[in-house]
């Protein structure tokens, strides 16, 4: 990985919002891309503008008729009860706005060019990407269109055959189990909360299928994420040697996050990502989910200093300060009274913590079968 990392990104991303009430109302890939900039950490030869993805592009796995409806719902503003219920359009999580089809599409773009620009190796950071949730004929999960999915069909189209995803979102990526759980190729790992919405992903350790679910309890600290990185995430992609490494950070499982009950630091997120970095031929790190602004921006605005190799300073300068205190957070008491740090600093404080019999036991239950190989 001797290339410099780049950085997908796009405008579009400012300003957009799914609707005043909705959690990604936040601002997210723009606070991303704002603070790295005052850091110094986003120079312009290594940003890379996002493509938008055109509907041909998207039938290598969407099909044509839900991507005909999304089309159509942008363009008409509306959507009749039977693409409602045929395709999930205009729905709570996935409603009618004004960009329904072109942010999606421009994050698809994105993971379709890191597929490309992955072919000889590197490192490509693409936050906007990390949309788990879509399915081929349906809006899921606040996702219209399925990126991962998309950048694992690109990386395959340019030469790169054996694929790790690891998810660390708070919630199970069923759209990319969908299209890769029987796939021996791809190595699938995700940690997620139990009886967190999609309500899939159980226990699971399939060697045959090389699937490892691995639900995880309320109150998830990073000693317990610490083992399962050490356990688990690491020795499997380690065992599998992978071609190509991909990464969906989604920062919901932070315990400043609204969508969970999980309690990371953002310091766990910034540790997986620097473990897997040696053993990625090729890597590329998308977001996903995260609904405080504070949280995510700054967790993901880590990573990318991480995958450069940039110290945060203890105290941010001015200019990253004034990005953060620019922030709001409308409708959720989070916003009311936010801690002074959330300002100040880049990095959280450790949220250490004993490491708990359910942790152990998904471990265990995880690995069984490979231990006993």
């Amino acid at each position: 990985m001797e290339k410099r990392p780049l950085f997908i990104g796009s405008e579009i991303y400012r300003g957009s919002t799914y609707g005043d009430w909705h959690p990604l109302r936040v601002p997210r890939v723009a606070t991303v891309m704002d603070l790295s900039r005052a850091l110094g950490w986003l120079p312009a030869q290594v940003y890379v503008p996002s493509p938008r993805a055109k509907p041909a592009a998207l039938a290598v796995w969407h099909d044509a008729d839900y991507l005909d409806a999304l089309v159509a719902a942008e363009a008409a503003q509306s959507v009749t009860d039977a693409v409602r219920e045929k395709f999930g359009l205009g729905t709570p999580s996935n409603p009618v706005f004004s960009e329904m089809y072109r942010r999606p599409a421009t994050a698809a773009g994105g993971s379709l060019l890191a597929g490309e620009l992955l072919a000889k190796g590197g490192v490509v950071y693409h936050p906007a990407g990390g949309t788990h949730h879509g399915m081929p004929a349906r809006a899921n999960g606040f996702c219209y269109l399925n990126d991962p999915v998309l950048a694992v069909l690109s990386l395959r189209r340019h030469g790169v055959q054996r694929i790790a995803y690891l998810d660390i979102d708070a919630h199970h990526p069923d759209g990319v189990e969908h299209a890769f759980g029987d796939d021996p190729e791809c190595l699938m790992i995700s940690v997620h909360e139990v009886d967190r919405w999609p309500r899939t992903g159980v226990v699971e350790g399939d060697t045959t299928r090389q699937t490892y679910n691995l639900p995880v309890p309320a109150g998830l600290n990073d000693s317990e994420m610490a083992l399962i990185r050490k356990e688990v995430i690491v020795p499997l992609i380690s065992d599998f040697a992978p071609d190509a490494v991909v990464i969906q950070c989604g920062s919901d499982a932070i315990e400043e996050d609204p969508q969970s009950r999980l309690a990371l630091s953002n310091n766990a997120h910034r540790a997986i990502v620097q473990a897997l970095m040696p053993i990625s031929p090729r890597l590329l790190v998308l977001g996903g989910g995260g609904y405080n602004p504070w949280s995510v921006g700054r967790c993901w605005t880590g990573i990318w200093g991480v995958l450069n190799g940039y110290d945060a300073p203890e105290v941010l300068p001015e200019p990253a300060q004034k990005v953060l205190r620019a922030l709001r957070f409308e409708g959720n008491s989070r916003g009311r009274n936010p801690p002074d740090h959330w300002f100040t600093t880049l990095h959280d404080a450790p949220r250490s913590g004993p490491v708990r019999q359910e942790i152990t036991g998904a471990i265990n239950a995880v690995l069984g079968e490979t231990r006993r190989r």
